[in-house]
């Protein structure tokens, strides 16, 4: 077994959501690209979005950790490879601190990665004193950086703040709110770098400037203590990640297929590491566009991964192109696995969030209702064909549909239930569900959803 990699390393953590965790995170990662430091970005839980932002501001890939979902053994492999050829990781941590099971600071005590806590601290003055407390006191031996303090007023908030810490070697700088008079610049600074909508953050593929919303994010976190560290300072950090135990290699279940992969705006949650794995296993993967092209490209099977089907259900009723090559697809009998989105996209119609209603593909019966709050959200689970498939779960649509139910996803440690969880539709070849499939826990089943394993 291989030596321990060290490396500076710090978890991004908040009280909750909405604090600022992504806009630290991917700020962070492009100021100390920009002062030409290796850095590597993971996103701690499932998270298609904010990935994205990452990437661009490191220019590297970025996956996801999970002591569930992805496992342990997959967190210890992907780190210390990431420590081995970086000057800096940068894990973002999802919801709050404590959120969740395993939460961020289960990742961050397992791995001894000290946690830098981010506090949108607008209305607030002394206590963000207790709540740095608290975040760093909470569990004990809980690796800890220091506090960073977001949307702050003013220099004297920022000084107020600052005073309120027990330990004032805690405090990491504070990051100005952007007002509603700041000028157009201003108004991309850290306070205002990620617009969103309903399921989360806009990607930053999707937006011209994205890349100027990320320099003015670095410019502001380059004028707090934490920006304006050496690579020597930020030895303080550092961290020895153990060398993972040897891990079994990937079958070729994919052998001399050909899998094609739906990309584009309105299909775009993919894994990085879901990728890979396909071609680990041995499969050659194409990607093309269900709403710009009119056929599939040659292949054995199709994947067509979750987005945002219903910010464009006109273009996909009007490609009919596509929408026939899909068809012939599975009536020759090929593989086609569509998740979320993708499954969204092959019923009937959708009932969408004003009332209207449109068109979709039709290769499943069934229609689809968009609701303005979450319809389900969290680890899921699924049999495929005596194998267990992890992921997750996360909509705000609610689908009805008489096609064949094969299996519901349950939650860690619960057994399926008839009207719980997820339905895994199947239909001929074609498998579909809500669910989010992360398709390393079981190479076997996700080649089977992919024709690759005898049913």
């Amino acid at each position: 077994m291989s030596a321990p990699a060290r490396c500076p390393a710090l978890l991004v953590a908040a009280p909750a959501s909405g604090q600022g965790k992504t806009t630290v995170t991917a700020a962070l990662a492009r100021l100390y690209t920009r002062k030409g430091l290796k850095v590597r970005v993971f996103k701690c839980g499932p998270d298609f979005l904010d990935p994205h932002w990452h990437q661009l501001a490191s220019g590297a890939p970025v996956h996801q950790l999970d002591l569930w979902m992805t496992g342990e053994a997959d967190c210890t492999q992907r780190l210390h490879a990431a420590a081995q050829e970086a000057d800096l990781l940068l894990i973002e941590g999802v919801m709050g601190l404590f959120d969740g099971d395993p939460s961020a600071a289960d990742l961050a005590q397992r791995f001894g990665v000290p946690v830098l806590a981010v506090v949108d601290a607008s209305a607030m003055a002394g206590t963000f004193g207790a709540l740095a407390f608290g975040l760093q006191h909470y569990r004990p031996g809980l690796p800890w950086a220091g506090v960073l303090a977001n949307r702050v007023g003013s220099v004297r908030h920022a000084d107020m703040l600052r005073s309120g810490l027990r330990a004032p070697e805690d405090w990491l700088g504070a990051l100005m709110r952007v007002t509603a008079s700041a000028d157009a610049g201003a108004a991309r600074s850290a306070g205002a770098l990620l617009p969103e909508r309903h399921l989360g953050l806009v990607a930053a593929h999707e937006l011209s400037d994205s890349q100027q919303r990320l320099d003015a994010a670095a410019d502001a976190l380059e004028a707090t203590p934490l920006g304006q560290m050496t690579a020597q300072e930020l030895q303080r950090w550092a961290v020895d990640f153990p060398a993972p135990v040897h891990l079994p290699a990937v079958p070729a279940l994919l052998a001399g297929r050909t899998v094609a992969v739906a990309r584009d705006a309105a299909f775009c949650f993919i894994y990085d590491a879901n990728i890979r794995l396909l071609e680990q296993m041995g499969a050659r993967v194409v990607f093309f566009s269900p709403l710009q092209d009119t056929a599939l490209p040659a292949c054995d099977a199709v994947w067509l991964p979750g987005g945002y089907p219903e910010l464009h259900t006109a273009q996909i009723a009007a490609n009919t192109g596509m929408q026939a090559s899909l068809r012939a697809h599975v009536a020759a009998g090929k593989a086609l696995w569509a998740e979320c989105g993708g499954m969204m996209a092959l019923m009937e119609s959708i009932t969408l969030a004003d009332g209207s209603t449109a068109p979709l593909w039709g290769l499943l019966p069934g229609h689809v209702t968009l609701h303005k709050r979450l319809a389900a959200l969290g680890p899921q689970q699924v049999d495929v064909a005596g194998y267990t498939l992890r992921g997750h779960t996360f909509h705000y649509s609610t689908s009805d549909s008489s096609a064949p139910v094969v299996a519901r996803t349950a939650r860690p440690g619960e057994a399926p239930a008839p009207a719980a969880g997820e339905a895994l539709y199947r239909q001929g070849s074609l498998h579909a569900s809500y669910f989010h499939a992360w398709f390393p826990s079981s190479p076997e089943a996700a080649a089977h959803l992919l024709g690759g394993v005898p049913a």
